[in-house]
């Protein structure tokens, strides 16, 4: 009876749910009811930590450690987790930076950041479509970033990627909107992150004009709209989440 009763239950996979924007993510969608499977490359702590925190809403979460840059790797994970069913929700929030002028950006710099942000999303979705078509339905959030949209000295590599990812996205939707699978983009600015410590914020509060910087929490609350509302006729969208950083 109870596996008859989970397999009636909404799933959300997050890629990358581990920490910041991720960890948000994966709270709120499983306040709203999802059971969780959490992806993450390699903190276990962190994983655990989110996975507890997950259950004491009284919801179920699944972790699952590998490197999605690893195609055989993602293949191997998400392949077995989707033989039974596909997920109802897949938010792709992975990403990582290696900063520097184009001019000085070293090979593995460039090949680093592409291969996580972009390559993983063909990596895992290329792996999850066939179960999600099979089921003609699902929703698909993309978390690109503001830098992907106006891009940022210093970013090459990750504004390129993230840009990759609208596109990617913009295509998608395309393709599969016919199977009742919505697919879109939120495009978060500047974040209280991990990510984001170093930053001067005394040189980039003036540039936004709420003057803060957002919280994992913001994000979080924009996904979960598009995964959960009832109603929905966003399609192929890209929704920025920067504190009017980029109008």
């Amino acid at each position: 009876m109870k596996n008859n009763k989970e397999n009636s239950e909404k799933i959300a996979l997050i890629i990358g749910g581990s920490r910041g924007i991720g960890r948000a993510i994966a709270l709120r969608l499983a306040q709203s009811g999802f059971n969780i499977w959490l992806t993450y490359r390699g903190n276990h702590a962190a994983a655990e930590m989110v996975k507890a925190e997950i259950e004491q809403t009284g919801r179920l979460c699944e972790t699952l450690c590998f490197d999605i840059s690893d195609y055989e790797e993602t293949e191997t994970a998400l392949g077995e987790k989707t033989e039974a069913r596909a997920p109802d929700v897949v938010v792709y929030n992975a990403g990582i930076t290696r900063d520097n002028l184009l001019v000085w950006m070293t090979r593995e710099e460039w090949d680093a950041v592409l291969s996580t942000n972009l390559d993983g999303f063909y990596n895992v979705m290329h792996t999850l479509l066939f179960p999600m078509l099979r089921a003609k339905k699902g929703r698909i959030v993309v978390v690109s970033s503001t830098s992907g949209q106006i891009g940022q000295a210093g970013q090459v590599n990750y504004s390129a990627s993230k840009a990759g990812l609208i596109g990617a996205v913009k295509a998608l939707a395309r393709e599969v909107g016919k199977k009742n699978i919505l697919v879109n983009v939120v495009a978060p600015g500047v974040i209280e992150t991990d990510m984001t410590k170093g930053l001067p914020k005394d040189q980039i509060l003036p540039l936004i004009p709420l003057q803060r910087f957002g919280s994992p929490d913001d994000v979080a609350s924009v996904v979960n709209f598009l995964c959960s509302e009832e109603h929905m006729y966003i399609h192929g969208q890209v929704i920025g989440i920067n504190g009017g950083l980029a109008i």
